[in-house]
Protein backbone atom coordinates (compact mmCIF):
# COMPACT_ATOMS: atom_id res chain seq x y z
CA UNK A 1 0.00 0.00 0.00
CA UNK A 2 1.30 3.52 -0.95
CA UNK A 3 -0.16 6.42 0.69
CA UNK A 4 -0.68 9.62 -1.81
CA UNK A 5 1.31 12.67 -1.00
CA UNK A 6 -0.13 15.60 -0.28
CA UNK A 7 0.40 19.67 0.83
CA UNK A 8 1.43 18.91 4.33
CA UNK A 9 -0.60 21.24 7.55
CA UNK A 10 3.30 22.07 8.16
CA UNK A 11 6.64 22.11 6.65
CA UNK A 12 8.49 18.86 5.96
CA UNK A 13 11.22 18.04 8.14
CA UNK A 14 14.52 16.89 8.12
CA UNK A 15 14.78 13.70 10.04
CA UNK A 16 18.02 11.38 11.09
CA UNK A 17 17.29 8.18 11.86
CA UNK A 18 20.06 6.28 13.71
CA UNK A 19 20.24 2.46 12.80
CA UNK A 20 19.04 0.42 9.94
CA UNK A 21 16.93 -2.55 12.03
CA UNK A 22 13.72 -3.16 11.98
CA UNK A 23 12.76 0.11 13.71
CA UNK A 24 15.03 2.31 12.15
CA UNK A 25 13.69 1.01 8.81
CA UNK A 26 9.99 0.87 9.91
CA UNK A 27 10.35 4.41 10.87
CA UNK A 28 11.92 5.67 7.70
CA UNK A 29 8.70 3.98 6.05
CA UNK A 30 6.34 5.93 7.85
CA UNK A 31 7.94 9.38 8.12
CA UNK A 32 8.71 9.23 4.34
CA UNK A 33 5.03 8.93 4.06
CA UNK A 34 4.68 12.19 5.78
CA UNK A 35 6.98 13.96 3.09
CA UNK A 36 9.87 14.33 5.45
CA UNK A 37 13.41 14.09 4.10
CA UNK A 38 14.62 11.17 6.03
CA UNK A 39 18.24 9.95 6.61
CA UNK A 40 19.24 6.74 8.19
CA UNK A 41 22.57 6.43 9.29
CA UNK A 42 23.88 2.36 9.73
CA UNK A 43 27.41 1.73 10.88
CA UNK A 44 26.67 -2.01 8.98
CA UNK A 45 27.84 -2.55 5.77
CA UNK A 46 24.00 -3.96 5.47
CA UNK A 47 20.50 -3.20 6.65
CA UNK A 48 18.94 -5.67 9.92
CA UNK A 49 20.36 -4.41 13.08
CA UNK A 50 20.79 -7.66 15.58
CA UNK A 51 20.42 -9.54 11.94
CA UNK A 52 23.16 -8.24 10.45
CA UNK A 53 25.45 -10.47 8.73
CA UNK A 54 28.30 -8.68 10.47
CA UNK A 55 26.56 -9.49 13.88
CA UNK A 56 25.10 -13.06 13.16
CA UNK A 57 26.01 -16.02 15.42
CA UNK A 58 25.64 -19.72 13.88
CA UNK A 59 22.50 -21.44 14.53
CA UNK A 60 20.53 -17.95 14.75
CA UNK A 61 17.03 -18.24 14.10
CA UNK A 62 13.75 -16.10 15.06
CA UNK A 63 11.85 -17.03 18.61
CA UNK A 64 8.75 -16.13 16.68
CA UNK A 65 6.71 -17.72 13.79
CA UNK A 66 7.10 -15.92 10.60
CA UNK A 67 3.39 -14.95 10.45
CA UNK A 68 4.35 -12.86 13.41
CA UNK A 69 7.40 -11.56 12.92
CA UNK A 70 7.12 -8.70 10.51
CA UNK A 71 6.46 -5.60 9.05
CA UNK A 72 2.65 -4.91 8.65
CA UNK A 73 2.39 -4.29 5.35
CA UNK A 74 4.62 -6.81 4.09
CA UNK A 75 4.39 -10.59 5.34
CA UNK A 76 7.26 -13.04 5.37
CA UNK A 77 7.94 -15.15 2.19
CA UNK A 78 5.74 -18.37 1.92
CA UNK A 79 9.19 -20.46 1.06
CA UNK A 80 10.57 -19.26 4.34
CA UNK A 81 10.04 -22.06 7.48
CA UNK A 82 7.88 -21.67 10.07
CA UNK A 83 11.31 -20.26 12.08
CA UNK A 84 13.65 -18.61 9.99
CA UNK A 85 16.76 -18.21 9.59
CA UNK A 86 19.19 -14.78 10.52
CA UNK A 87 20.42 -14.68 6.99
CA UNK A 88 16.53 -14.97 6.11
CA UNK A 89 15.53 -12.25 8.14
CA UNK A 90 18.24 -10.00 7.16
CA UNK A 91 17.09 -10.55 3.64
CA UNK A 92 13.45 -9.95 4.25
CA UNK A 93 14.39 -6.46 5.47
CA UNK A 94 16.55 -5.83 2.30
CA UNK A 95 13.37 -7.05 0.66
CA UNK A 96 11.48 -3.92 2.83
CA UNK A 97 13.87 -1.53 1.38
CA UNK A 98 13.43 -2.60 -2.53
CA UNK A 99 9.14 -2.67 -1.42
CA UNK A 100 9.41 0.67 -0.31
CA UNK A 101 12.23 2.76 -2.16
CA UNK A 102 14.13 3.22 1.28
CA UNK A 103 17.16 2.90 -0.67
CA UNK A 104 18.04 6.73 -0.91
CA UNK A 105 17.40 7.74 2.68
CA UNK A 106 20.20 5.26 3.76
CA UNK A 107 23.50 5.33 4.51
CA UNK A 108 25.52 2.00 5.20
CA UNK A 109 28.82 1.77 6.91
CA UNK A 110 28.51 4.93 8.37
CA UNK A 111 28.60 5.78 12.15
CA UNK A 112 26.83 8.29 13.91
CA UNK A 113 29.79 9.29 16.08
CA UNK A 114 28.32 12.74 17.87
CA UNK A 115 24.89 14.03 17.96
CA UNK A 116 24.29 17.32 19.52
CA UNK A 117 21.09 19.36 19.82
CA UNK A 118 21.21 22.88 18.07
CA UNK A 119 22.19 25.87 20.28
CA UNK A 120 18.71 27.44 19.45
CA UNK A 121 17.41 23.75 20.89
CA UNK A 122 15.26 23.40 17.16
CA UNK A 123 17.43 21.10 15.78
CA UNK A 124 20.54 18.71 15.79
CA UNK A 125 23.97 18.65 14.56
CA UNK A 126 24.55 15.11 13.48
CA UNK A 127 28.16 14.08 12.68
CA UNK A 128 28.89 10.75 11.01
CA UNK A 129 31.30 9.43 8.51
CA UNK A 130 33.40 12.78 9.64
CA UNK A 131 30.79 14.78 8.34
CA UNK A 132 28.35 17.33 10.14
CA UNK A 133 24.75 18.23 9.26
CA UNK A 134 22.07 20.07 10.30
CA UNK A 135 18.28 17.53 11.19
CA UNK A 136 15.12 19.34 12.17
CA UNK A 137 14.38 15.88 14.62
CA UNK A 138 16.61 12.95 15.43
CA UNK A 139 14.54 9.28 15.86
CA UNK A 140 17.14 6.76 17.65
CA UNK A 141 16.52 3.46 16.68
CA UNK A 142 20.03 1.82 17.72
CA UNK A 143 18.22 -0.86 19.18
CA UNK A 144 18.40 -1.90 23.03
CA UNK A 145 20.68 -5.07 21.86
CA UNK A 146 23.31 -2.72 20.14
CA UNK A 147 25.96 -3.21 22.31
CA UNK A 148 27.00 -7.00 23.68
CA UNK A 149 28.17 -7.31 27.07
CA UNK A 150 31.05 -9.20 28.21
CA UNK A 151 31.72 -9.21 32.16
CA UNK A 152 34.72 -8.40 33.60
CA UNK A 153 36.59 -11.35 34.19
CA UNK A 154 40.07 -12.32 36.17
CA UNK A 155 42.29 -13.36 34.57
CA UNK A 156 41.29 -12.82 30.86
CA UNK A 157 44.83 -11.80 30.41
CA UNK A 158 45.74 -15.42 31.39
CA UNK A 159 43.99 -16.95 28.89
CA UNK A 160 44.53 -15.25 26.17
CA UNK A 161 48.68 -16.02 26.88
CA UNK A 162 47.82 -19.56 26.99
CA UNK A 163 46.05 -19.02 23.33
CA UNK A 164 42.58 -19.08 24.65
CA UNK A 165 40.05 -15.96 23.03
CA UNK A 166 36.66 -14.74 24.64
CA UNK A 167 34.05 -12.89 22.28
CA UNK A 168 30.77 -11.87 22.35
CA UNK A 169 28.39 -14.36 20.55
CA UNK A 170 27.36 -11.59 18.32
CA UNK A 171 31.16 -11.47 17.14
CA UNK A 172 31.23 -15.88 16.37
CA UNK A 173 30.62 -16.01 12.93
CA UNK A 174 32.68 -18.73 12.05
CA UNK A 175 31.72 -22.38 12.86
CA UNK A 176 35.22 -23.53 11.84
CA UNK A 177 36.72 -21.25 14.90
CA UNK A 178 35.19 -23.57 17.23
CA UNK A 179 36.71 -26.95 15.49
CA UNK A 180 38.59 -29.28 17.84
CA UNK A 181 38.65 -26.74 20.67
CA UNK A 182 36.86 -26.95 24.18
CA UNK A 183 34.70 -24.21 23.78
CA UNK A 184 32.93 -22.83 27.15
CA UNK A 185 29.45 -20.53 26.25
CA UNK A 186 28.61 -18.77 29.04
CA UNK A 187 24.59 -17.96 29.66
CA UNK A 188 21.31 -19.66 29.39
CA UNK A 189 19.42 -17.55 26.75
CA UNK A 190 18.25 -18.51 23.63
CA UNK A 191 21.44 -16.90 21.75
CA UNK A 192 23.82 -19.46 24.16
CA UNK A 193 21.93 -22.38 23.61
CA UNK A 194 21.58 -21.93 19.89
CA UNK A 195 25.97 -21.03 19.28
CA UNK A 196 26.28 -24.04 21.59
CA UNK A 197 23.93 -26.94 19.63
CA UNK A 198 25.81 -25.77 16.10
CA UNK A 199 29.20 -25.66 18.45
CA UNK A 200 28.74 -29.13 20.10
CA UNK A 201 28.78 -30.78 16.42
CA UNK A 202 32.49 -29.71 15.61
CA UNK A 203 34.33 -28.67 19.21
CA UNK A 204 36.10 -31.11 21.19
CA UNK A 205 33.73 -30.38 24.30
CA UNK A 206 31.19 -27.74 24.66
CA UNK A 207 30.53 -26.03 28.53
CA UNK A 208 27.53 -24.01 29.20
CA UNK A 209 27.72 -22.16 32.19
CA UNK A 210 24.43 -21.21 33.33
CA UNK A 211 24.28 -18.65 36.76
CA UNK A 212 20.70 -19.02 36.50
CA UNK A 213 18.32 -21.58 34.76
CA UNK A 214 15.53 -20.03 32.56
CA UNK A 215 12.19 -21.83 31.45
CA UNK A 216 11.93 -22.54 27.64
CA UNK A 217 9.21 -23.00 25.78
CA UNK A 218 8.89 -26.39 23.20
CA UNK A 219 8.07 -25.23 19.79
CA UNK A 220 5.68 -27.63 19.44
CA UNK A 221 3.72 -28.73 23.34
CA UNK A 222 3.17 -32.36 22.98
CA UNK A 223 4.62 -32.08 19.32
CA UNK A 224 1.13 -30.79 18.57
CA UNK A 225 0.27 -27.46 19.66
CA UNK A 226 2.25 -24.59 18.54
CA UNK A 227 3.66 -22.10 21.43
CA UNK A 228 2.75 -19.40 19.71
CA UNK A 229 -1.10 -20.18 20.45
CA UNK A 230 0.29 -20.11 24.06
CA UNK A 231 2.34 -16.94 24.30
CA UNK A 232 1.60 -15.01 20.72
CA UNK A 233 -2.26 -14.66 21.43
CA UNK A 234 -3.78 -11.91 24.19
CA UNK A 235 -5.04 -14.63 26.12
CA UNK A 236 -1.26 -15.79 26.61
CA UNK A 237 -0.15 -12.50 27.38
CA UNK A 238 -3.39 -12.21 29.99
CA UNK A 239 -2.00 -15.03 32.32
CA UNK A 240 0.46 -12.65 33.64
CA UNK A 241 -0.52 -9.31 35.70
CA UNK A 242 -0.36 -6.62 33.99
CA UNK A 243 0.17 -2.76 35.83
CA UNK A 244 -3.62 -2.50 34.96
CA UNK A 245 -5.44 -5.39 34.13
CA UNK A 246 -8.39 -4.65 31.51
CA UNK A 247 -11.33 -6.47 30.62
CA UNK A 248 -11.03 -10.45 31.25
CA UNK A 249 -8.08 -10.04 32.85
CA UNK A 250 -9.23 -8.75 35.57
CA UNK A 251 -11.06 -12.05 36.08
CA UNK A 252 -8.13 -13.89 35.38
CA UNK A 253 -6.14 -12.05 38.41
CA UNK A 254 -9.44 -12.00 40.39
CA UNK A 255 -11.92 -14.45 40.57
CA UNK A 256 -10.57 -16.75 38.40
CA UNK A 257 -7.05 -16.55 39.18
CA UNK A 258 -7.32 -20.22 40.15
CA UNK A 259 -8.30 -20.98 36.52
CA UNK A 260 -5.28 -18.90 35.30
CA UNK A 261 -2.71 -20.66 37.60
CA UNK A 262 -3.76 -24.32 36.44
CA UNK A 263 -3.70 -23.16 32.94
CA UNK A 264 0.14 -21.85 34.04
CA UNK A 265 0.74 -24.98 35.95
CA UNK A 266 0.00 -27.54 33.04
CA UNK A 267 1.79 -25.83 30.67
CA UNK A 268 4.64 -26.32 33.31
CA UNK A 269 4.14 -29.71 33.88
CA UNK A 270 3.67 -30.73 30.34
CA UNK A 271 7.13 -28.54 29.41
CA UNK A 272 9.24 -30.15 31.96
CA UNK A 273 8.24 -33.64 30.71
CA UNK A 274 8.49 -33.29 26.74
CA UNK A 275 11.76 -31.63 27.46
CA UNK A 276 12.99 -34.17 29.92
CA UNK A 277 14.01 -31.40 32.52
CA UNK A 278 14.05 -33.86 35.67
CA UNK A 279 15.96 -36.64 33.95
CA UNK A 280 18.65 -34.06 33.18
CA UNK A 281 18.59 -32.32 36.12
CA UNK A 282 17.95 -28.83 34.48
CA UNK A 283 14.28 -27.86 36.08
CA UNK A 284 15.13 -24.25 36.60
CA UNK A 285 13.93 -22.66 40.12
CA UNK A 286 11.23 -20.90 40.80
CA UNK A 287 8.09 -20.97 38.92
CA UNK A 288 7.34 -21.53 35.53
CA UNK A 289 5.01 -17.96 35.28
CA UNK A 290 8.90 -16.81 36.33
CA UNK A 291 9.00 -17.10 32.33
CA UNK A 292 7.66 -13.94 31.77
CA UNK A 293 9.84 -11.73 34.22
CA UNK A 294 11.70 -10.53 31.57
CA UNK A 295 12.23 -12.57 28.12
CA UNK A 296 10.71 -15.71 27.18
CA UNK A 297 13.07 -18.24 25.92
CA UNK A 298 12.21 -20.56 23.14
CA UNK A 299 13.78 -24.07 23.29
CA UNK A 300 16.74 -24.77 20.96
CA UNK A 301 16.11 -27.46 18.50
CA UNK A 302 18.58 -30.10 19.32
CA UNK A 303 19.99 -28.43 23.25
CA UNK A 304 18.50 -31.24 25.66
CA UNK A 305 18.93 -34.03 23.10
CA UNK A 306 22.83 -32.73 22.96
CA UNK A 307 22.94 -32.99 27.00
CA UNK A 308 21.66 -36.19 27.16
CA UNK A 309 24.16 -37.40 24.53
CA UNK A 310 26.81 -35.53 26.64
CA UNK A 311 27.75 -33.31 23.46
CA UNK A 312 26.69 -30.18 25.95
CA UNK A 313 27.60 -30.27 29.50
CA UNK A 314 25.37 -27.58 31.77
CA UNK A 315 27.04 -26.27 34.38
CA UNK A 316 23.97 -24.81 36.25
CA UNK A 317 23.45 -22.32 39.46
CA UNK A 318 27.58 -21.43 38.75
CA UNK A 319 29.60 -18.40 37.01
CA UNK A 320 32.77 -17.99 35.66
CA UNK A 321 34.80 -16.57 39.11
CA UNK A 322 38.59 -16.69 36.93
CA UNK A 323 40.18 -17.82 33.93
CA UNK A 324 44.16 -19.33 34.27
CA UNK A 325 46.60 -21.59 32.49
CA UNK A 326 47.10 -24.64 33.84
CA UNK A 327 49.32 -27.23 32.07
CA UNK A 328 50.17 -24.28 29.84
CA UNK A 329 46.53 -24.96 28.28
CA UNK A 330 43.28 -22.08 28.96
CA UNK A 331 40.66 -22.75 32.00
CA UNK A 332 37.61 -21.32 33.30
CA UNK A 333 37.45 -21.73 36.97
CA UNK A 334 33.74 -22.00 38.48
CA UNK A 335 32.34 -21.09 41.28
CA UNK A 336 32.56 -24.17 43.13
CA UNK A 337 36.19 -24.66 42.37
CA UNK A 338 35.75 -27.20 39.42
CA UNK A 339 37.88 -26.30 36.11
CA UNK A 340 37.05 -26.74 32.79
CA UNK A 341 39.18 -26.30 29.71
CA UNK A 342 38.64 -23.07 27.82
CA UNK A 343 40.32 -22.28 24.28
CA UNK A 344 37.23 -20.20 23.13
CA UNK A 345 34.65 -18.54 25.31
CA UNK A 346 31.72 -16.87 23.83
CA UNK A 347 29.86 -15.25 26.25
CA UNK A 348 25.98 -14.32 25.68
CA UNK A 349 25.55 -12.53 28.26
CA UNK A 350 23.14 -9.49 27.32
CA UNK A 351 23.69 -6.44 26.30
CA UNK A 352 24.33 -2.56 27.35
CA UNK A 353 21.50 0.11 26.78
CA UNK A 354 23.13 3.02 25.28
CA UNK A 355 23.25 5.77 22.97
CA UNK A 356 27.39 6.33 22.79
CA UNK A 357 26.80 9.02 20.22
CA UNK A 358 24.53 11.27 23.03
CA UNK A 359 26.99 13.95 25.19
CA UNK A 360 26.88 13.10 29.20
CA UNK A 361 24.62 16.21 29.91
CA UNK A 362 21.73 14.68 26.93
CA UNK A 363 22.08 11.13 28.48
CA UNK A 364 21.46 11.81 31.83
CA UNK A 365 17.94 13.49 30.69
CA UNK A 366 16.89 10.76 29.18
CA UNK A 367 17.47 8.07 32.80
CA UNK A 368 16.27 8.30 36.14
CA UNK A 369 18.53 8.03 38.83
CA UNK A 370 18.90 4.45 38.63
CA UNK A 371 19.86 4.36 34.82
CA UNK A 372 16.20 3.80 33.47
CA UNK A 373 15.62 5.50 30.06
CA UNK A 374 12.68 7.89 31.38
CA UNK A 375 10.26 7.65 27.95
CA UNK A 376 7.00 8.46 27.48
CA UNK A 377 5.29 5.61 25.40
CA UNK A 378 8.04 4.18 25.34
CA UNK A 379 9.40 6.99 22.88
CA UNK A 380 9.21 10.13 23.66
CA UNK A 381 11.86 11.65 26.57
CA UNK A 382 10.91 14.42 28.74
CA UNK A 383 12.86 17.44 28.58
CA UNK A 384 15.05 16.78 25.40
CA UNK A 385 13.10 18.88 22.13
CA UNK A 386 13.43 17.06 18.90
CA UNK A 387 14.20 13.87 19.93
CA UNK A 388 11.88 10.39 19.89
CA UNK A 389 13.29 6.75 19.96
CA UNK A 390 11.62 4.00 18.14
CA UNK A 391 12.12 0.27 18.93
CA UNK A 392 12.81 0.82 22.68
CA UNK A 393 9.62 -1.55 23.79
CA UNK A 394 11.47 -5.17 23.06
CA UNK A 395 8.22 -7.43 22.70
CA UNK A 396 7.28 -10.23 21.61
CA UNK A 397 6.35 -8.67 18.24
CA UNK A 398 9.24 -6.20 17.88
CA UNK A 399 8.59 -5.46 14.44
CA UNK A 400 5.07 -4.60 14.68
CA UNK A 401 5.74 -2.64 17.99
CA UNK A 402 8.29 -0.58 16.34
CA UNK A 403 6.40 0.40 13.24
CA UNK A 404 3.49 1.53 15.59
CA UNK A 405 6.29 3.72 17.65
CA UNK A 406 6.75 5.09 14.33
CA UNK A 407 3.35 5.94 13.40
CA UNK A 408 3.09 8.14 16.87
CA UNK A 409 6.17 9.69 16.13
CA UNK A 410 4.63 10.63 12.64
CA UNK A 411 1.28 12.15 14.65
CA UNK A 412 3.40 13.95 16.61
CA UNK A 413 5.54 15.69 14.67
CA UNK A 414 2.08 16.59 12.37
CA UNK A 415 0.44 17.92 15.49
CA UNK A 416 -2.64 15.23 14.94
CA UNK A 417 -2.20 14.32 18.62
CA UNK A 418 -1.33 15.41 22.05
CA UNK A 419 0.72 14.51 25.08
CA UNK A 420 -0.14 15.07 28.86
CA UNK A 421 1.96 17.68 30.44
CA UNK A 422 5.12 16.80 31.42
CA UNK A 423 4.90 16.15 34.78
CA UNK A 424 2.01 14.04 34.16
CA UNK A 425 4.21 11.96 32.08
CA UNK A 426 7.07 12.36 34.28
CA UNK A 427 4.54 10.42 36.77
CA UNK A 428 3.62 7.88 34.73
CA UNK A 429 6.90 6.41 33.63
CA UNK A 430 8.01 6.54 37.04
CA UNK A 431 5.09 3.99 37.78
CA UNK A 432 5.82 2.24 35.04
CA UNK A 433 9.67 1.92 35.33
CA UNK A 434 8.88 1.00 38.99
CA UNK A 435 6.68 -1.86 38.53
CA UNK A 436 8.65 -2.91 35.69
CA UNK A 437 12.07 -3.21 37.85
CA UNK A 438 9.99 -5.36 40.41
CA UNK A 439 8.31 -7.71 38.73
CA UNK A 440 11.41 -8.16 37.01
CA UNK A 441 13.69 -8.19 39.48
CA UNK A 442 15.77 -5.60 38.02
CA UNK A 443 15.98 -7.74 34.68
CA UNK A 444 14.25 -4.79 32.49
CA UNK A 445 17.14 -3.89 29.76
CA UNK A 446 17.01 -0.20 31.79
CA UNK A 447 13.12 -0.06 31.66
CA UNK A 448 12.66 -0.66 27.45
CA UNK A 449 11.29 -4.54 28.11
CA UNK A 450 7.90 -4.85 27.87
CA UNK A 451 7.58 -8.46 27.53
CA UNK A 452 5.63 -10.29 27.68
CA UNK A 453 2.96 -7.41 27.55
CA UNK A 454 3.69 -6.55 24.33
CA UNK A 455 0.15 -5.68 22.81
CA UNK A 456 -0.55 -3.70 26.04
CA UNK A 457 1.97 -1.50 24.68
CA UNK A 458 1.24 -0.75 21.10
CA UNK A 459 -2.46 -0.85 22.60
CA UNK A 460 -1.48 2.44 24.64
CA UNK A 461 0.16 3.88 21.45
CA UNK A 462 -2.38 3.47 19.03
CA UNK A 463 -5.45 4.35 21.66
CA UNK A 464 -3.68 7.90 22.10
CA UNK A 465 -4.21 8.53 18.65
CA UNK A 466 -7.79 6.75 18.37
CA UNK A 467 -6.00 4.46 15.87
CA UNK A 468 -6.52 1.00 17.32
CA UNK A 469 -8.17 -2.07 15.64
CA UNK A 470 -11.34 -3.09 16.34
CA UNK A 471 -12.99 -5.13 18.68
CA UNK A 472 -13.60 -7.87 16.37
CA UNK A 473 -9.83 -8.10 15.73
CA UNK A 474 -8.98 -7.59 18.94
CA UNK A 475 -11.28 -10.93 19.69
CA UNK A 476 -9.41 -12.89 17.40
CA UNK A 477 -6.03 -12.08 18.72
CA UNK A 478 -7.26 -13.14 22.13
CA UNK A 479 -7.36 -17.03 20.92
CA UNK A 480 -5.44 -17.02 17.86
CA UNK A 481 -1.57 -15.54 17.11
CA UNK A 482 -1.65 -11.47 16.28
CA UNK A 483 -1.72 -10.96 12.41
CA UNK A 484 0.54 -7.85 11.95
CA UNK A 485 -1.29 -7.78 8.92
CA UNK A 486 -4.13 -6.63 10.75
CA UNK A 487 -2.22 -3.18 11.42
CA UNK A 488 -1.82 -2.35 7.44
CA UNK A 489 -4.53 0.57 7.63
CA UNK A 490 -3.02 2.35 11.20
CA UNK A 491 -0.47 4.26 8.83
CA UNK A 492 -3.38 4.68 5.94
CA UNK A 493 -5.89 5.71 8.60
CA UNK A 494 -3.47 8.63 10.18
CA UNK A 495 -2.25 9.72 6.84
CA UNK A 496 -6.29 10.03 5.60
CA UNK A 497 -6.54 11.98 8.84
CA UNK A 498 -3.56 14.80 8.23
CA UNK A 499 -4.74 15.40 4.37
CA UNK A 500 -8.20 16.24 5.64
CA UNK A 501 -6.56 18.75 8.06
CA UNK A 502 -4.52 19.51 5.47
CA UNK A 503 -7.63 20.32 2.77
CA UNK A 504 -9.41 22.35 6.14
CA UNK A 505 -6.54 24.64 5.92
CA UNK A 506 -6.06 25.54 2.64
Amino acid sequence: MTISHATPTAAPLRIAVVGAGFAGLGAARVLREFDHEVVVFEKAPDVGGVWSSTRRYPGLRTQNDKGTYTFSELPMPRAYPEWPSGEQVQRYLESYVERFGLASSLRLSTEVSRAVPSEDGAGWAVTAGGVTESFDHLVVANGIFCDPFIPSFEGVEALEAAGGRILAASDFHDLRDAVGEHVVVIGYGKSSCDVAVEISGVAASTTVVARELLWKMPRRIKGVLNYKYLLLTRMGEGLFRYLTPVGLEKFLHGRGDGVRRSLIGGVASVTTGQLRLAALGLVPGGAFEDIARSTVSLVTEGFFEAVAEDRIKVARDLTVSRFLSKDGAPHAELTDGSLVRADLVVCATGFHQRVPFLDDDVRERLTDERGNFELYRQILPHDVPNLTFAGYNSSFFSPLSAEMSAVWIASLLAGLHTVPPVEERRRLVAERVAWMEERTRGRHARGTNVIPFSMHNIDEVLDELGLNVGKAVKARQWLMPVDPGSYRGVARGLKERYLRRAAAGR
